[in-house]
């Protein structure tokens, strides 16, 4: 492979051409049978989405109060579980748009995965809002619509401002994944032997056929929405942070919180992206496009986010201290010795100890290692988001209002249904999808040895 100045070694392996592209991205979603292994996850997947429907059905019918949450922790798992799933979208969208802005090649063949995972992640987030309403069935209350009885909402509520930025973000994501989709729908349209495929692909692909005039159309809308979704995604993870900065509670009133989230969104992301996209590579044989050098650009994004998670932590101790105020203070010392202690020191360990193991390249470089460090990230960042909000809650600035929160088993059940419907849409996505983009591997393996050229139905320079 003749490697173009703008394409740093190792990004994608020996040997690899444009016909080679296209035939492991045609082949994975046309003639890539339905395996055991493909059906027992899609299974066990399946089982995780029908808890979330029973965990779902219950609530609705008991209401509320079969959750953990009383008084004074009036927020328990679901926001918890908000804040971590918006997270994980967000740094699916960083892969795909910040680092497509940042002109980093590395991202060209896992941003396919990012940017399915943020849709998924994003449908998660924005079930909680709405369940946590309490009568969720009156959930279009939430939207300005014209009604008969002057009803709007109150857009000084947290709840009006996440419904605001979920449902911007989820736009604005859901265009940008099929923008970059149409390409490859062409192709498969062109590729399909049957009938079925071939009208399923052609209608998708909105009348591709490669000319020079579509390409330049698709490339600067694709880079428009690039670049409208950065700022989204800023501005989404700060309007989390800020339904908890705009309270008077010790350790939420504070400005730190919104770059606090946004570096441990991207940190979080990250790593659920790597822990996706190694089996991926493993199952599919896709070494040759996920190598080495991805996940040793990926390792050091993560350890550069646990570096500034590490410090907002120290900042935020310092700070507390620092301060002069009692109940910060206070609350801090319980973060310590308290009874959500482990959260705080399983947080520690997991976001800022284990993940300078990544200072180290053979670290980087391992597969195996890699998985078992982004695991103990999500794990980690998870608890943090249940140290962020339930220990706070539970102490307030009077003695007389203390409480304690345990999680029930619907609490528990929500959250794993979740983790099974994100499983079972990705695992849809790998079957019936190209998981990799096929025109951007193209661009970066681009061959201009005598008699070799693109394909013309993907040459950008083809006048179609």
């Amino acid at each position: 492979m003749t490697s173009s100045p703008s394409m740093p070694a190792g990004v994608l392996g020996p040997g690899i051409t444009p016909e080679k592209i296209l035939d492991k991205v045609a082949g994975l979603v046309l003639h890539r049978p339905m395996n055991l292994l493909w059906l027992a996850a899609l299974a066990m997947a399946a089982g995780g989405g029908a808890v979330l429907t029973l965990s779902i059905g219950y609530l609705f019918y008991e209401g509320t109060g079969v959750w953990g949450i009383n008084q004074p922790v009036g927020w328990g798992f679901a926001i918890s579980n908000y804040v971590f799933w918006v997270a994980i979208a967000m740094g699916g969208t960083f892969i795909s748009s910040g680092l497509l802005l940042a002109r980093q090649h590395w991202r060209t063949s896992i941003n396919r995965f990012a940017e399915t995972m943020t849709l998924l992640a994003a449908l998660n987030a924005g079930l909680y809002p709405a369940l946590h309403l309490g009568s969720p069935w009156v959930f279009y209350y939430l939207f300005p619509y014209p009604n008969s009885m002057a009803l709007w909402p109150q857009f000084r509520s947290p709840l009006i401002w996440d419904v605001v930025a979920i449902g911007l973000y989820l736009s604005v994501s859901v265009s940008l994944w099929y923008v970059g989709l149409i390409p490859d729908f062409a192709m498969l349209r062109d590729r399909a032997t049957d009938r079925r495929r071939k009208l399923i692909f052609g209608f998708f692909a909105l009348g591709w056929r490669g000319s020079s005039r579509h390409w330049k159309r698709y490339q600067v809308t694709y880079l428009l929405l690039a670049g409208l979704t950065v700022p989204v995604v800023f501005s989404v993870h700060s309007v989390t942070a800020a339904d908890f900065a705009t309270t008077l509670l010790p350790w939420w009133h504070e400005t730190i919180l919104p770059p606090y989230f946004i570096a441990g969104a991207i940190f979080s992301g990250v790593a659920m992206a790597v822990l996706l996209a190694i089996p991926m590579r493993a199952v599919y044989g896709l070494h040759d496009y996920i190598t080495e050098a991805h996940l040793n650009a990926a390792g050091k994004l993560i350890l550069t986010g646990g570096l500034i998670v590490t410090y907002t932590y120290i900042a935020e101790v310092w700070a507390s201290w620092y301060g002069g105020d009692l109940y910060e203070w206070f609350q801090t010392r319980s973060y310590f010795a308290g009874p959500y202690a482990w959260c705080w020191w399983v947080a520690v360990v997991c976001n800022g100890i284990v993940p300078q193991l990544l200072w180290f390249p053979r670290v980087r470089r391992n597969s195996l290692l890699m998985w078992l460090i982004c695991s103990d990230i999500l794990i980690g960042m998870w608890t943090e988001r249940f140290m962020i909000l339930v220990p706070v809650l539970q102490k307030g600035h009077l003695p007389s209002v203390w409480g304690f929160y345990v999680p029930t088993w619907i609490d528990w059940s929500t959250f794993i249904g979740t983790i099974g419907f994100f499983a079972f849409g990705f695992l849809l996505f790998l079957r019936y999808l190209p998981m990799l983009s096929s025109s951007e591997l193209m661009e970066l393996s681009h061959v201009t040895d005598a008699g070799r050229h693109l394909p013309t139905e993907f040459s950008p320079d083809h006048a179609g």
